[in-house]
Protein backbone atom coordinates (compact mmCIF):
# COMPACT_ATOMS: atom_id res chain seq x y z
CA UNK A 1 0.00 0.00 0.00
CA UNK A 2 1.49 3.79 -1.11
CA UNK A 3 0.94 6.09 1.53
CA UNK A 4 -0.99 9.54 0.34
CA UNK A 5 -2.19 11.25 3.42
CA UNK A 6 -4.34 13.21 1.31
CA UNK A 7 -7.77 15.42 2.20
CA UNK A 8 -11.11 14.44 0.83
CA UNK A 9 -14.67 14.92 1.06
CA UNK A 10 -16.31 12.17 2.81
CA UNK A 11 -20.20 11.25 3.60
CA UNK A 12 -20.50 9.53 6.60
CA UNK A 13 -23.27 8.31 9.02
CA UNK A 14 -23.03 8.72 12.36
CA UNK A 15 -25.63 6.43 14.64
CA UNK A 16 -27.00 7.62 18.40
CA UNK A 17 -24.45 5.83 20.32
CA UNK A 18 -21.50 8.48 18.23
CA UNK A 19 -19.88 5.47 15.88
CA UNK A 20 -19.01 7.26 12.68
CA UNK A 21 -19.39 4.86 9.41
CA UNK A 22 -17.68 5.97 6.02
CA UNK A 23 -20.07 5.52 3.40
CA UNK A 24 -18.50 7.15 0.28
CA UNK A 25 -15.40 10.10 -0.67
CA UNK A 26 -14.56 12.42 -3.00
CA UNK A 27 -11.24 12.73 -4.53
CA UNK A 28 -9.37 14.64 -6.92
CA UNK A 29 -7.36 12.57 -9.68
CA UNK A 30 -4.45 13.97 -11.61
CA UNK A 31 -6.42 15.71 -14.21
CA UNK A 32 -7.66 17.60 -11.50
CA UNK A 33 -11.03 15.80 -11.72
CA UNK A 34 -13.47 14.64 -9.32
CA UNK A 35 -14.20 10.96 -8.36
CA UNK A 36 -16.08 9.54 -6.10
CA UNK A 37 -15.63 6.02 -4.52
CA UNK A 38 -18.26 4.34 -2.18
CA UNK A 39 -17.55 2.26 0.32
CA UNK A 40 -18.20 -1.19 -0.26
CA UNK A 41 -16.84 -2.40 2.71
CA UNK A 42 -15.56 -1.77 6.46
CA UNK A 43 -12.82 -4.24 7.65
CA UNK A 44 -11.42 -2.79 10.52
CA UNK A 45 -12.09 0.07 12.53
CA UNK A 46 -9.49 1.54 15.30
CA UNK A 47 -8.15 4.31 17.08
CA UNK A 48 -4.92 5.77 17.36
CA UNK A 49 -3.08 8.76 18.86
CA UNK A 50 -0.53 9.90 16.23
CA UNK A 51 1.67 13.01 17.57
CA UNK A 52 -1.16 13.85 20.09
CA UNK A 53 -3.70 13.99 17.92
CA UNK A 54 -6.46 11.49 18.07
CA UNK A 55 -7.63 9.81 15.10
CA UNK A 56 -10.30 7.19 13.62
CA UNK A 57 -8.52 4.55 11.29
CA UNK A 58 -10.61 2.73 8.80
CA UNK A 59 -9.76 -0.40 6.17
CA UNK A 60 -11.66 -0.45 3.69
CA UNK A 61 -12.61 -1.91 0.51
CA UNK A 62 -13.98 -0.88 -2.74
CA UNK A 63 -14.81 -2.61 -6.01
CA UNK A 64 -14.06 0.09 -8.75
CA UNK A 65 -14.54 -0.90 -12.74
CA UNK A 66 -14.69 -4.93 -11.30
CA UNK A 67 -11.17 -4.61 -9.04
CA UNK A 68 -11.15 -4.78 -5.74
CA UNK A 69 -9.44 -2.09 -3.54
CA UNK A 70 -8.55 -1.46 -0.40
CA UNK A 71 -7.83 2.16 1.33
CA UNK A 72 -7.03 3.26 4.80
CA UNK A 73 -8.82 6.18 5.44
CA UNK A 74 -8.07 8.60 8.56
CA UNK A 75 -10.37 10.63 10.53
CA UNK A 76 -8.91 13.66 12.96
CA UNK A 77 -11.16 14.38 15.97
CA UNK A 78 -9.51 18.11 16.54
CA UNK A 79 -10.07 19.02 12.58
CA UNK A 80 -13.01 16.96 12.43
CA UNK A 81 -10.98 15.94 8.71
CA UNK A 82 -10.95 13.21 6.54
CA UNK A 83 -8.11 11.82 4.76
CA UNK A 84 -7.41 8.95 2.63
CA UNK A 85 -3.83 7.58 4.44
CA UNK A 86 -3.01 4.32 2.46
CA UNK A 87 -4.19 2.76 -1.32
Amino acid sequence: MKILMRAVDMICCTNKDGVITPIKFRITDEDKKYRIIRIDRILSRKEEKLAGNRMLVFAVQSIIRGIEYRFEMKYEFTTCKWFLYKM
